[in-house]
């Protein structure tokens, strides 16, 4: 079924609509570096700046500078991209952290890429200048979490935590938004890995936090919160193998407690330890009942992901939209 043309655009004659989204909480030292750098980077772009109950006038500095702003109560920037994606229309969305630390002049670049190869998302990968830039914690964390996901969802994607982004609208109004927090990033990775959607990636400059600017990223608390991000994922995208690592664990436990004392009832006819025969059999059951949560839950996980796909599809890609402008 060919998607109604008036999907495509808002004119076929037009360029592509463009929108750089700059997620903010007290960034008012930074805010208007990055607004004035992506209207030079992206002039034909519109420049939304969403605040997140700061306190340091961030609002006004980015309205000053040239910057759409609106305010988004709910605390998060999970909650703030929710919004985003809801209320901002456009063919491509760039979306960057207001700190100053990505490099605007890779945006176009990145665009490009995902114009002419008809990308849903591409990936700013961050090459760090300065010791400072990428501190030595994080990186280690990104790799671990980044790891992870790979080793469950495939190995797509090298920077997973990366805050610079280019999406497509195909990308956006299909995203389903569920995290508050940093953790959304996971969820943009996840999200295009199980839908199977063409990605891409380019290395960006990465710089250090102007002087005056604290990160709101606390590395134990915040990874914390993505290690529960993934697992939860894991639990909900790949039920089955997730529900059948822990039936085998507790089939393992349950036979380790039963065997001594089978070896006992052989020797003597006897079960002199019936409470720990008990629980083996009430492990065992439990492996079982795991098993076949696994299995139900699988069946249910693959509708949703057929469900997704079709909602995906229901929205032209980056090229139908080219094709459309250019008849």
């Amino acid at each position: 079924m060919t998607a109604p043309r008036a999907l495509l655009t808002s004119d076929v004659t037009s360029p592509p609509r463009i929108a750089v989204l700059i997620p903010c909480f007290n960034e008012a030292a930074a805010i208007a570096t990055v607004v004035r750098d992506f209207r030079a980077a992206l002039p034909g772009a519109t420049v939304y700046v969403y605040d997140n109950n700061s306190t340091d006038g961030t609002a006004e500095v980015a309205r000053a500078a040239g910057a759409v702003v609106r305010r988004e109560p709910l605390q998060g920037k999970g909650n703030v991209i929710r919004r985003m994606f809801a209320d901002v229309e456009a063919d491509f969305y760039v979306l960057v952290d207001g700190d100053a630390t990505y490099d605007a002049a890779s945006a176009p670049a990145m665009l490009e890429l995902a114009r002419t190869e008809g990308l849903d998302m591409v990936t700013g990968v961050r090459v760090a200048e300065g010791g400072g830039a990428y501190r030595r914690g994080h990186r280690f964390g990104n790799r671990v979490l980044t790891g992870l996901v790979s080793l469950v969802f495939g190995n797509r994607v090298s920077d997973m935590l990366s805050g610079y982004r280019v999406f497509s609208r195909r990308f956006v109004k299909s995203f389903p938004a569920l995290a508050s927090g940093f953790e959304t990033e996971t969820e943009f990775t996840v999200h295009a890995l199980e839908l199977a959607m063409p990605i891409g990636e380019l290395p960006v400059r990465y710089r250090e936090r102007p002087a005056g600017t604290a990160s709101k990223l606390n590395t134990i608390r915040d990874g914390v919160r993505i290690l529960r991000t993934i697992l939860q994922l894991v639990k909900e995208e790949r039920p089955l193998p997730f529900f059948s690592i822990a039936a085998a664990l507790l089939f393992l436990i349950g036979l380790a407690l039963f065997w001594p004392v089978l070896l006992t009832y052989l020797e003597t006819g006897l079960v002199p330890r019936l409470p720990t025969a008990i629980l083996s059999l009430g492990l065992v059951l439990l492996s079982f009942l795991s098993l076949a949560c696994g299995l139900i839950l699988d069946t249910v996980t693959r509708g949703r992901q057929e469900a997704k796909r079709i909602a995906y599809l229901a929205i032209p890609g980056p090229l139908a939209a080219a094709e459309a402008r250019d008849p």
